[in-house]
């Protein structure tokens, strides 16, 4: 019976780790819509250099807002990887 425990044990390890780098994935649709809005927001400045520093700021708005998911993500991956139950 004991034996069984143990199994049990690593199958809920491996797949907390499974489970960790599935939640990584979610870092890709960020990088990807911050990189469409820096370079959107860089095409913007270069055809209105005078409204710099507001295509700036949304820009940076919209990328802070973009980024939570990755961050959440990153959040439950790490409680999938440290946090281990039955353990």
């Amino acid at each position: 019976m004991e034996e069984f425990q143990i199994f049990n044990q690593n199958f809920i390890w491996g797949c907390s780790a499974i489970g960790a780098g599935i939640a990584m994935i979610a870092g890709i649709g960020p990088g990807v819509g911050q990189g469409i809005a820096a370079g959107l927001g860089a095409s913007a400045v270069g055809k209105n250099p005078g409204a710099r520093s507001d295509i700036t700021s949304t820009m940076l708005l919209g990328q802070a807002v973009a980024e939570t998911t990755g961050l959440y993500g990153l959040v439950v991956a790490i409680i999938l990887m440290f946090v281990k139950p039955f353990g």
